[in-house]
């Protein structure tokens, strides 16, 4: 008898945001498991926007696979801070997006946003493959 896979403890889910020009045309990539998601088309704003964007988005992912120990990786200090509630939202926007992602978090335990350098950020490297260099 073969025994089940077992997932990994621990679910590290790589989020990035940009926009072109800034504020310009918002894109996101989030990756979990070796999985890349993209959304291309995000409306228009500003980069700051455009991480919170695919931080929610990794939230969004992180929850649907049923792992309850995740933590979201970013490179955006700002958004970073924000949502590990470090920082206030300077701006009516971003405090948007922060109560955004606090109403999908909802009554669970707070996730662990945690800051990434930019060369580590799987995400970042899959938005960075749609462009044309």
């Amino acid at each position: 008898m073969v025994a089940p896979a077992r997932l990994p403890k621990r679910l590290k889910v790589y989020f990035d945001g940009g926009c072109r020009p800034n504020p310009g045309a918002m894109e996101a990539a989030v990756v979990a498991r070796g999985v890349t998601q993209i959304s291309p088309t995000l409306g228009y704003g500003t980069n700051n926007d455009a991480e919170w964007l695919a931080l929610i988005l990794a939230l969004e992912i992180a929850l649907a696979s049923g792992v309850e120990d995740f933590e979201l990786l970013g490179d955006s200090a700002v958004v970073v801070a924000q949502a590990s509630r470090a920082w206030k939202c300077g701006s009516a926007d971003l405090q948007h997006h922060f109560d955004r992602f606090a109403a999908i978090v909802g009554t669970r335990k707070w996730p662990r946003v945690k800051k990434i350098a930019r060369a580590q950020n799987l995400a970042g490297f899959a938005l960075a493959q749609t462009h044309e260099r």
